[in-house]
């Protein structure tokens, strides 16, 4: 596995979840959806757990890609883990919580762009 492509893709999922969730684009909605803001613990604990969670997503998806995938293969891929795996099991989660949709689609939404930024950054650095 290439980690320097894993490492990439780790920081570009922190990237797109900052641009996802903030005020520009589903930030007002999402906070709105959850009943309002959402207390947040302590940022170097929430940031640090975020990170590792994200580089783990993303070793384990380059594992599964296998070495020096195909970009069609990975975006095809990134598409399945983040809509058929991520967002589908939130789907699950969220009914039994008694999620709204909208909430729904903001999270698995952001999922299934983050795979796909994988997909595009495993796909493309071999």
């Amino acid at each position: 596995m290439n980690l320097f492509a894993i490492l990439l893709a780790a920081v570009s999922s922190f990237v797109l979840g900052g641009l996802w969730y903030s005020p520009l684009l589903f930030g007002r909605a999402w906070n709105r959806e959850n009943g309002g803001e959402v207390p947040a613990g302590h940022p170097a604990k929430v940031f640090g757990f975020s990170f590792v969670f994200s580089l783990v997503a993303a070793a384990a998806f380059a594992w599964w890609l296998g070495p020096a995938p195909a970009l069609d293969a990975a975006l095809k891929a990134g598409a399945v883990a983040g809509i058929g795996f991520v967002a589908a099991s939130f789907g699950i989660n969220y009914q039994f919580a008694q999620r709204s949709f909208a909430l729904w689609l903001i999270d698995g939404g952001y999922h299934a762009a983050q795979f796909l930024l994988f997909g595009l950054i495993l796909g493309l650095w071999h």
